[in-house]
């Protein structure tokens, strides 16, 4: 099965998540997409973090009645900081069967060279890259032979965006999936204090 890997903090989780994922299952040959929860990714600072078991629940409810994109919290189960090389190494050996890509937005494509042993992921691994409003993909990376990109819908939403008005006390209704909103309010997650 091939299998595309959506890493993210998603703190939280939003409707362009969501529409990137559906894309990418319509235009590529990926059968199923994985929503990667990582709890701290390296080059993010972790104070902005909601907990990792709030945003791993969101995400599962945003999700929850789709066939075909699921969320994997394999990363709750490695060392931390974690490391994409390695563990794509530990769903490999889990998971012999499976072709794994990664997704990315262009931001990260830029960001990759930070990344620990980014060259051996290159190597490896298809690597299904979308465009984010505001920034630009240019990099000597995007002609190599594993980047794809996939001209996706732009939308100027982030999960920073979407914590920013949850603190403004405004609402961030039909951003956020309408069950991992129930959620994030009930649980008051990013709210003002």
């Amino acid at each position: 099965m091939n299998i595309g890997l959506f890493f993210g903090s998603f703190n939280p989780i939003h409707v362009g998540h969501l529409i990137i994922a559906q894309h990418l299952l319509n235009e590529t040959s990926l059968d199923k997409i994985w929503l990667v929860v990582s709890p701290h990714n390296p080059l993010k600072e972790k104070s902005t973090l909601a907990h990792d078991q709030d945003r791993l629940q969101m995400v599962r409810l945003a999700v929850e009645d789709h066939p075909k994109i699921w969320v994997s919290d394999i990363e709750f189960k490695l060392p931390r900081p974690s490391f994409t090389i390695d563990t794509l190494a530990h769903l490999e050996e889990k998971y012999p069967n499976d072709n794994f890509s990664l997704i990315m937005g262009g931001d990260n494509l830029i960001s990759l060279p930070k990344w620990k042993n980014y060259d051996q992921i290159l190597n490896k691994y298809t690597i299904y890259v979308y465009r984010r409003p505001g920034y630009d993909s240019s990099t000597d990376l995007a002609s190599h032979h594993a980047i794809r990109f996939v001209e996706a819908p732009l939308l100027d939403i982030s999960s920073t965006f979407i914590r920013n008005t949850l603190k403004a006390g405004k609402s961030v209704q039909f951003m956020v999936p309408e069950k991992a909103l129930e959620e994030l309010l009930t649980k008051k997650l990013y709210l003002k204090s």
